[in-house]
């Protein structure tokens, strides 16, 4: 994705990997093994499930662990890493869109039931980006948490790390998680720990206050948003880049932001670039990491007749700047005819 910034200069703010036909070629025997998940739509439950299972309506789901005991972004061969299909595809008016749907049978990486998903991707503005994640469970309930996994650096995809950024987050309260990224069940406060965004600040300041561990230091950490459970759009993150004038907001209908300072980055991008520790960060929108398993957490389950809908919408905003941040909504008004 590019943006203009303060020069007028177009930037590539989307931190990503070579262009297709290069990926495919490097990385046609490793792709299982991606843990990057560069722009994909993750599915068909994003984050992490602890031990790989779960009990739903008296029947015990065991999943396709990949990391550790633990299933993580729908498993080995997860929504990121399958084909999908066109459905339509729109681009000669004034907002181009692309809808994209794939269906996921019963018994896939150990999940229930047969799934239809549905992905719009539309252009509302020249930098608004609406993402429209739908689903229906067609014979038997299941979990379903969809989200959108891009990488950004407001700076420019080759220009460093994005510590020098300033976040603001709304969200109020966090899950807390164990040293494998599982949700302990809490959902606890932010105010007076290194999480809390309420008020605008650099990244690189709030991580001091940090638990030291063996992992990268650096943020993973799932957010409360504080109008969670409407499903209505409402402001949920804002970045902006001193380097570039370059300001965006993530507005979205999910109860759950996991924001996440790539801390374990070590690839090669566009253009060569070598992508490192704290070269981008992602705002994944979401329901809460393992609600499975987590009776207290907003649920992600998806009965047959229900649809799930999910929207996110990132836009580059230029009122934004280092000392006022502008507050507003994402408004979609998409209609697919």
């Amino acid at each position: 994705m590019l943006a203009s910034h303060m020069a007028s200069d177009l930037v590539s703010i989307i931190v990503a990997a070579t262009y297709l036909a290069s990926f495919l070629k490097i990385h046609k025997n490793s792709l299982q093994n991606d843990t990057q998940y560069f722009g994909a739509i993750v599915g068909r439950v994003v984050n992490r499930i602890g031990g790989a299972q779960f009990t739903l309506n008296g029947v015990h789901y065991k999943l396709d662990a990949n990391e550790k005991p633990n299933m993580l972004h729908g498993g080995r061969k997860g929504f990121s890493l399958l084909t999908w299909n066109v459905e339509k595809y729109v681009k000669d008016r004034a907002n181009p869109f692309i809808v994209l749907s794939y269906y996921s049978h019963d018994g896939e990486e150990g999940f229930p039931g047969n799934l239809l998903v549905r992905v719009t991707y539309a252009l509302l503005e020249p930098y608004k980006l609406s993402v429209i994640m739908e689903a229906e469970a067609l014979n038997k309930a299941t979990p379903v948490n969809l989200a959108q996994h891009s990488y950004w650096n407001l700076g420019g995809h080759n220009s460093g790390d994005v510590l020098s950024d300033t976040v603001q987050i709304f969200g109020l309260h966090y899950t807390p998680a164990n040293n494998q990224l599982i949700p302990t069940g809490e959902i606890l406060p932010v105010k007076g720990t290194p999480y809390d965004f309420l008020k605008p600040h650099k990244i690189q300041s709030q991580m001091k206050g940090l638990p030291r561990g063996g992992a990268p230091s650096g943020y993973n950490v799932n957010y409360a948003l504080d109008e969670g459970l409407d499903h209505k759009l409402k402001l949920a993150a804002i970045a902006y880049s001193k380097k570039t004038g370059i300001g965006m907001m993530i507005s979205t209908s999910a109860p759950g932001l996991q924001f996440y300072t790539a801390n374990y980055l070590n690839v090669t991008g566009k253009g060569g670039y070598v992508y490192q520790s704290h070269a981008a960060y992602c705002f994944e929108t979401h329901g809460f990491p393992d609600a499975v398993n987590h009776p207290n957490f907003p649920s992600t389950i998806v009965n047959p007749g229900d649809l799930y809908v999910h929207n996110i919408c990132p836009d580059l905003n230029q009122q934004i700047n280092e000392t006022h941040f502008h507050v507003k909504h994402c408004s979609v008004t998409l209609t697919i005819t």
